[in-house]
């Protein structure tokens, strides 16, 4: 299936990969880039997938939506907030005692924030920036390399951005825990790998059809930073869909040999 971009261009859907035998799970998978990658697993003969988020509602849709792209595929949702370390290790172990085992970990949690300046940054309100977007990617893995070690293989993927690696005014704070969330992974990857564990990040930067697209561009301040930003993604803006088809990649055999990297799925927006 086709689908297209803001910019017109065609982008195909993920073909040729096989999860079928895959025991998935999604950390952020109702909405966004997390659900756009439930689909593409999904659609690629998942079975076995289990969403996690926050919102009864929004994980009742998106398992009624991944159910309708294979009806083969029986999802499971389970609400955490997975900012909590004991929710966090629960979640995980649910997860996989329920599939039997657990193959690809996905962290798509976004924090809700707007680009401010640090002078303006509300100074109360720093430390849940920080660990509301980088804690939960932290926690889960930790708990699913516990898992993937003794199966000696597993792929987790965790979602950052592109903050991590250009100094954007206004992605202070954001930018340093997509930092965190970056070099986190790089050395999870170097500790993992004995076990047969990849571990790899992916760093977009504005992602269209998105809830943190619409909050930038909600303010003057960073509408107008943004703006220019956009104006630099010549192959098209980047849709949940285009960071849903790399983690399918990342996360296949065809990637056996990639661990530790850092891939920005941007649209030529930066080269970073």
């Amino acid at each position: 299936m086709n689908e297209q971009t803001n910019s017109g261009r065609p982008r195909p859907a993920a073909t040729g990969f096989d999860f079928t035998e895959s025991k998935v799970m999604v950390v952020g998978g109702t909405s966004g880039v997390g659900l756009a990658t439930a689909l593409g697993f999904a659609r690629s003969g998942a079975r076995q997938l289990v969403l996690v988020g926050r919102n009864e509602q929004r994980g009742k849709q998106a398992v009624e939506a991944v159910a309708e792209a294979n009806p083969a595929c029986e999802p499971e949702f389970l609400s955490a907030d997975v900012n909590e370390p004991v929710r966090a290790d629960e979640v995980v172990a649910q997860a996989a005692a329920r599939m039997g085992g657990l193959d690809v970990l996905v962290n798509s949690t976004v924090a809700v924030y707007q680009p401010t300046l640090l002078h303006d940054t509300d100074i109360e309100a720093i430390p849940a920036m920080l660990t509301q977007q980088a804690l939960g990617p932290i926690l889960t893995s930790r708990a699913a390399v516990r898992v993937m070690r003794e199966q000696r293989h597993g792929a987790i993927i965790n979602i950052a951005s592109d903050a991590a690696k250009v100094p954007t005014p206004g992605e202070c704070i954001i930018g340093a825990a997509m930092a965190a969330i970056v070099t986190f992974s790089r050395t999870l990857a170097v500790e993992a790998k004995r076990y047969g564990v990849r571990v790899n990040t992916i760093t977009p930067s504005l992602i269209a059809n998105t809830g943190s697209y619409d909050r930038a561009m909600n303010l003057e301040f960073s509408r107008k930073i943004f703006e220019k930003i956009t104006a630099q993604a010549h192959l098209g803006l980047t849709e949940p869909e285009d960071l849903a088809n790399t983690i399918l990649f990342l996360a296949s055999s065809l990637a056996a040999n990639i661990t530790g990297q850092v891939v920005s799925v941007n649209g030529g927006i930066s080269v970073a």
